[in-house]
């Protein structure tokens, strides 16, 4: 339970400091030399322009490539992306949701957080070669939001800001320097894994430190936003939330990647990844776009805090079944 207490001390501190650093911005005890905005968006850049692509360019240095089963990790990944968000909306005329509504739920049901989180708990329960599985998991990830979650969301939305439709998303996409640098590492690593190069000693110690490091900053950029909501305004949404994100996908997901013979290479690390990674929360970019597209941001903001709050049971559990496989 050690890998369980580390990972839930990573995350309540990272989220409890950024929110403890707003609090007291806002009551004027306290004054950054940078504003909250830039402060927030400058440690997102350092995590995901530097600190994660190291680190998964070094785990990919060392992952064995000769399964190929694994090439189908990606669209395990997306399929768990698009089908939270069908369930979502699946969902949203029995709980009577109005057009604004859905659109925030949609983007609760498919956006998850991988990267702040999920990354981090495999690397704390399964170790540095399921680590290594990660990015491929997530490599469609911003295709499907930017692609296809955002312009689905935009339609739900009473007067949104962007527009530009599906292939906007995607030329977006294709542009994001995030994206450019993670696909950059994960071609690198590749490479090097390719090459017979054998890689340096220290690289297990260096992101036994790194990943949580990088976790850290990403969940401190996102106390800096967090504002609470009161949930018993949206107890049904939350609980039907809940309900798609550990129970559902988690049960579909690793359905599927035992068919497709994940628990069967590696010691069963891709089968227990896709657990893992498939039962996370609302990533907190599903709070984006109901701010831009004049959604239904308590309900989004509610649905993130309690699915959130639901890891301090959703994780001992997960490192419980990940034992079992």
């Amino acid at each position: 339970m050690d890998k369980v207490l580390f990972s839930l001390t990573v995350i309540v501190t990272g989220l409890g400091l950024g929110w403890l650093v707003r609090m007291a911005v806002d009551a004027g005890r306290l004054h950054l030399p940078v504003d909250m905005p830039r402060l927030r968006v400058g440690l997102q850049k350092a995590a995901l322009l530097w600190v994660l692509p190291l680190t998964y360019c070094g785990a990919i240095w060392n992952l064995s490539l000769g399964d190929v089963e694994l090439v189908a990790m990606p669209f395990v990944g997306a399929s768990v992306f698009l089908l939270g968000g069908f369930l979502a909306l699946a969902a949203a005329r029995p709980l009577g949701l109005s057009a604004r509504q859905t659109g925030a739920f949609y983007c609760c049901g498919s956006f998850t957080n991988i990267g702040a989180v999920g990354a981090m708990v495999c690397h704390t329960f399964l170790g540095e070669a399921a680590f290594a599985l990660v990015p491929a998991y997530k490599l469609f990830e911003e295709i499907v939001y930017f692609s296809f979650g955002f312009p689905l969301a935009r339609a739900y939305a009473e007067g949104g800001r962007q527009g530009g439709g599906a292939m906007a998303g995607l030329r977006r996409v294709v542009t994001d320097p995030f994206i450019i640098v993670a696909l950059s590492s994960m071609l690198l690593g590749g490479i090097l894994n390719l090459s017979g190069l054998e890689r340096p000693s220290f690289f297990p110690l260096l992101n036994s430190i790194l990943v949580p490091t990088g976790s850290l900053m990403m969940l401190f950029s996102i106390g800096l936003a967090m504002r609470f909501t009161r949930l018993n305004k949206y107890l049904r949404e939350c609980a039907v939330i809940i309900g798609i994100k550990f129970v559902c996908m988690p049960i579909l997901a690793t359905g599927a990647a035992a068919a497709l013979g994940f628990g069967s290479i590696m010691g069963g690390a891709p089968l227990k990844v896709v657990l893992i990674l498939s039962s996370m929360p609302v990533a907190f970019t599903a709070l984006i776009p109901p701010s831009i597209y004049d959604l239904d941001i308590d309900l989004a903001n509610a649905c993130w805090f309690a699915s959130t709050l639901a890891l301090i049971v959703v994780l001992p559990t997960l490192y419980w079944l990940t034992g079992l496989l």
